[in-house]
C-alpha cells in the first residue's frame, strides 16, 4: 500500500477524530444516564472514560491540524512535541480517573463491611446500555485502527484513539459480564458480595488498566525529555545514513536519535576530514534527510560538523565544575 500524501493523512486523521468526538460524546452521555438510572458506579465510570475521550479527540484534532507545520518564529523546533504532550497528558488524565475510581470503589467496599448497605442495583437499563455501547466501541476501534493503517501507522493520536476505544469496549464487556453474573447469582453463590459487586468490578477493571496507562505516561515523558529512541530506530538510522557518510569520505563521530510524536530527529556529529563549504554541508544534510526518510517515516536529520561527539572532552568541557 502506497503512503498517502501529508494532506491526505491530515484529512483522514481529522475525519477520524470527528467520528471519535461524536462517538465518545454519545457514550459519555449514555453512560452517565444509565449509571444514574441503574445506581451503577461501573457504568458511571465507563461514561466518564468516554467523556475524557471526547475532550481528548477535540484537543487531538486541533493538534493534528498543525502537527506538520515546520519551524517558525513562535516554535523554532516545529510542532512535533505537541503530539507527545497530548499523549502524556491524556495518559495522566486517565490515570487520575482510574485512581479516583479505585478510591471510590475501595471506600464503598469498606463502608459495606462496616454495616452501610449501598443502594441496590437496578438491572433494567443495563442491558440496553451494554449492547449499544459495546457495538459503538467495536465500530470506533475498527474505524480508528484502519484509518491509522491508511495513514502509514505514523499518527500517535490515532493509535491512542484506537487503543482507548478497544479498552473502553473491553471495560464495557467486562462490566457487563460481571454485573450479569451478579444479577444471575445475587440470591445464590454471590449473595454475600452482590451489594458491592459493582464496586468490586470497578476495582478489578481499574487495576487491570493502570499498567497500560502508566506505560503510555512514561513513554510520553521520555519523548518530552528527549530520551534516546528505541534501539530499532537507532539501528535503522545508522543503516540509512551509512552510504552518504561512506561516499562523502568523512568520519562519523557520534549519532543520537530521539522521537517526539511522529517526528524522529537524527543528530549526526560528523567530521568531514577536509575543508568544506556551506553549500556542501547543505547538500550532504539534504541527502541524509532523503535517505533517512526512505527508512523512517517522519525522520529529520540535524548535521553537526564537529571533531567531537555529543559531549565535549573533559579538558575543554565548559560545563565541568572547576576543581
Amino acid at each position: 500500500m502506497s503512503m498517502p500524501t501529508a494532506d491526505r493523512r491530515k484529512q483522514l486523521e481529522g475525519r477520524a477524530l470527528i467520528v471519535a468526538m461524536i462517538g465518545n460524546l454519545f457514550m459519555g452521555a449514555a453512560g452517565i444516564l444509565a449509571g444514574v438510572l441503574s445506581n451503577s458506579n461501573a457504568i458511571m465510570m465507563d461514561g466518564l472514560f468516554s467523556l475524557v475521550g471526547f475532550g481528548s479527540a477535540l484537543l487531538g484534532r486541533q493538534i493534528s491540524l498543525r502537527i506538520d507545520a515546520g519551524p517558525d518564529k513562535r516554535r523554532p523546533f516545529g510542532y512535533a512535541a505537541d503530539e507527545a504532550i497530548f499523549s502524556t497528558f491524556r495518559a495522566l488524565s486517565l490515570l487520575g480517573l482510574v485512581l479516583f475510581a479505585i478510591t471510590n470503589a475501595g471506600k464503598n467496599i469498606y463502608s459495606y463491611y462496616n454495616g452501610m448497605t449501598p443502594e441496590p442495583l437496578i438491572f433494567g437499563p443495563m442491558f440496553l446500555y451494554f449492547a449499544s455501547i459495546g457495538l459503538t466501541c467495536l465500530l470506533l476501534w475498527a474505524f480508528h485502527f484502519f484509518t491509522w493503517r491508511k495513514t502509514g501507522k505514523t499518527s500517535a493520536i490515532l493509535r491512542l484513539e484506537a487503543k482507548a476505544s478497544l479498552f473502553d469496549g473491553l471495560f464495557t464487556a467486562a462490566a457487563g459480564i460481571g454485573l450479569g453474573a451478579i444479577y444471575l447469582f445475587r440470591d445464590g453463590a454471590l449473595a454475600a458480595i452482590a451489594p458491592i459487586g459493582d464496586s468490586i468490578i470497578v476495582l478489578f477493571l481499574c487495576l487491570l488498566a493502570i499498567g497500560s496507562y502508566l506505560r503510555d505516561f512514561r513513554g510520553g515523558l521520555g519523548e518530552l525529555a528527549y530520551a534516546t529512541a528505541s534501539p530499532v530506530l537507532l539501528a535503522a538510522a545508522r543503516r540509512a545514513l551509512r552510504p552518504a557518510i561512506t561516499e562523502d569520505g568523512g568520519a562519523l563521530r557520534d549519532m543520537s536519535v530521539t522521537k517526539q510524536g511522529r517526528t524522529v530527529l537524527i543528530t549526526v556529529y560528523y567530521n568531514p576530514l577536509r575543508a568544506i563549504t556551506a553549500d556542501q554541508v547543505d547538500t550532504l544534510n539534504l541527502r541524509m534527510i532523503a535517505d533517512a526518510r526512505q527508512a523512517i517515516d517522519g525522520a529529520d536529520v540535524y548535521l553537526m560538523i564537529s571533531q567531537y561527539a555529543r559531549r565535549w572532552p573533559d579538558e575543554i568541557n565548559p560545563y565541568r565544575d572547576e576543581v
